[in-house]
């Protein structure tokens, strides 16, 4: 098999969490053989849902291996990734055979890939169905628009995946506990957040197969990433009371330091010097003739924080995520200037609110499919309403204009 190993630089999913390596946990790829897809084919008709498949939209998110069989008849080579299921166990998780054919079958399958021939199955695959609400009836809060008090989160409302039932959970379970406290609800916007993202395409577009959150669908990728995701939403979760002033006040001072830095960098001039131009020939770029400010020498690609160190002796002691902030700040400067603009145009149409209870069927100059749209989805700002399926840039300016004579 094709090893991967694990990344050699310490990291961890929390904030309050110590950043480690995990030596030794490396995932193997391996793949199916023509073997492994006739043992398939000779089973399709002992598949409990494979039968769905030939009526239904292709599944993109985690389909099973039979689907795949079925759906792409000419490949006989699909990509297994053989992962670790923990540091004290010798179980590995096969992520790429999902499958729901009965057990005597799966071992088959199992065996007849390559590394897999001795493996022995813990626990066999097995199919999932399961009801779903149509999520247009949900409010951006997650509470039913029609059942006031009752809010929904994970596979009840068409997702699928862990990470975005937790997203889902998180924030129904923030709004229900507002709700009965009197608060008004918390709404994470798309160009703030992941979970924004989510939960606008689950109320506004609903769902025709099991929803997953993939970065493809984030319009402002720049600004909602990983490393500042904290510096991004602490302010939320320390108003909602679901971190502590402690960790907020940290992560405030963390963002102080990165604004000071940046600032710093904008105002400090590095002259040219032979050591210095030596680096940049090194770094396969044209030697400095004149003084330029440290903020626009990191700004080249080549160029880290860490290069500039020997010839800004004056600069603070900082921990690695805050040097990262500022590289990524500086670096994408130009781009993230070009998308900000973008997200004030956003939050223009996301600011005129749709009142509750505003009767689009009575607004002439719609669309007839339009009109329909709304009627069922009962979007509750103009910028939902424009990402509503069937819905014009002709209409939403149908719409704003009479939502600004009211």
């Amino acid at each position: 098999m094709e090893e991967q190993k694990s990344d050699e630089e310490p990291l961890c999913f929390s904030y309050d969490s110590t950043p480690r390596v995990y030596e030794g946990q490396s995932v193997f790829i391996t793949r199916t053989t023509k073997t492994t897809c006739d043992i398939i084919r000779a089973n399709f008709h002992r598949s409990p849902l494979l039968y769905t498949v030939a009526e239904s939209s292709p599944v993109r998110e985690c389909p099973s291996i039979e689907d795949k069989v079925y759906r792409f008849p000419e490949k006989d080579q699909h990509l297994i990734f053989i992962e670790p299921e923990g540091e004290d166990t010798n179980e590995v998780y096969a992520q790429g055979i999902f499958t729901s054919l009965p057990e005597d079958v799966q071992w088959m399958v199992v065996q007849s890939i390559p590394g897999l021939e001795n493996a022995h199955i813990v626990r066999p695959g097995y199919g999932i169905e399961y009801d779903y609400v149509l999520p247009t009836q949900l409010h951006p809060s997650l509470e039913c628009k029609d059942i006031p008090g009752l809010f929904l989160a994970g596979q009840v409302n068409g997702t699928s995946g862990y990470e975005e039932a937790a997203g889902q959970g998180i924030l129904a379970g923030i709004n229900a506990g507002r709700y009965v406290q009197g608060k008004p609800p918390l709404i994470l916007r798309r160009d703030e957040s992941y979970i924004g993202v989510m939960v606008d395409d689950l109320v506004t577009k609903g769902v025709t197969e099991p929803y997953r959150l993939r970065t493809g669908k984030v319009e402002y990728r720049l600004f909602i990433r990983h490393d500042n995701a904290h510096y991004r939403l602490s302010q939320y979760a320390y108003e909602v009371g679901t971190i502590s002033w402690e960790r907020y006040a940290r992560i405030v001072e963390e963002k102080r330091q990165i604004e000071e830095e940046i600032a710093r960098l904008n105002q400090l001039t590095i002259a040219p010097t032979p050591e210095l131009n030596a680096l940049l020939e090194k770094k396969g770029m044209p030697p400095l003739r004149e003084p330029i400010r440290a903020a626009h020498l990191l700004a080249r690609p080549s160029i880290t924080y860490r290069d500039l160190a020997p010839f800004d002796p004056a600069r603070p002691s900082l921990p690695p995520q805050i040097i990262e902030e500022v590289e990524i700040e500086i670096k994408y400067k130009g781009y993230m200037e070009r998308q900000r603009r973008q997200i004030e145009e956003f939050r223009k149409l996301e600011n005129t609110i749709i009142p509750p209870g505003f009767d689009f069927s009575k607004i002439r100059g719609l669309s007839r499919e339009a009109r329909e749209r709304l009627v069922k989805v009962r979007p509750g700002t103009l910028g939902q309403a424009a990402r509503v399926p069937g819905v014009t840039p002709s209409d939403i300016m149908v719409l704003l204009a009479h939502l600004s004579r009211k």
